[in-house]
């Protein structure tokens, strides 16, 4: 068992949050536990979170659309302010640690210089990420990125390309740099 893991008190308010946003979403596994000040906005029915899941404060889940599907896998943990957006999908696996300050998003706008940004439509490509990946703080993955199971994803990296299994990836871009052993 982790640290964090070790040292989580389930009160009777994460239980009580956790009753409350299981109501809301569209599924929510058993022993979740959610910290307060978590916003899971705009489309809760389409977000799926796994048993045992842990949600740090401030963390911000988003199904930007009524089409936009959110799921998380069981014992994943997110950490405290990471936001994750989908306007198509995001997957993030079962038993994975997303360390704080973490930015997902499947989507970006277009920038054709004939219009005015905030008038272009988004470009949506899914995300998925497997089981046992590790992904360090102030990471932003980036539309249509897949990342191998067991992958880990040093801090402040920018992720724009798949990651294969077991890869250690570091930088901006994010490029291979190790392999887990």
């Amino acid at each position: 068992m982790n640290q964090m893991r070790q040292h989580l008190r389930y009160t009777l308010a994460n239980r009580f949050r956790a009753w409350r946003e299981g109501r809301r979403l569209g599924s929510l596994g058993k022993a979740v536990h959610i910290d307060r000040n978590v916003g899971i906005m705009r489309f809760p029915k389409n977000v799926h979170i796994g048993a045992e899941a842990v949600l740090k404060e401030g963390a911000r889940i988003c199904s930007c659309n009524e089409q936009a599907i959110i799921r998380i896998g069981e014992r994943t943990s997110i950490g405290y302010h990471t936001f994750i957006f989908s306007s198509a999908s995001i997957e993030i696996g079962s038993d994975c640690l997303i360390a704080p300050f973490v930015y997902i998003v499947d989507s970006d706008h277009q920038i054709s210089a004939g219009a005015r940004i905030n008038t272009q439509p988004n470009v949506a490509e899914p995300i998925r990420i497997g089981n046992d990946v590790w992904i360090a703080s102030h990471v932003t993955i980036l539309k249509g990125v897949t990342i191998g199971d067991g992958a880990v994803i040093a801090a402040n990296s920018v992720v724009n390309r798949n990651i294969e299994p077991y890869e250690i990836h570091g930088g901006s871009p994010a490029r291979k740099i190790g392999m887990r052993s």
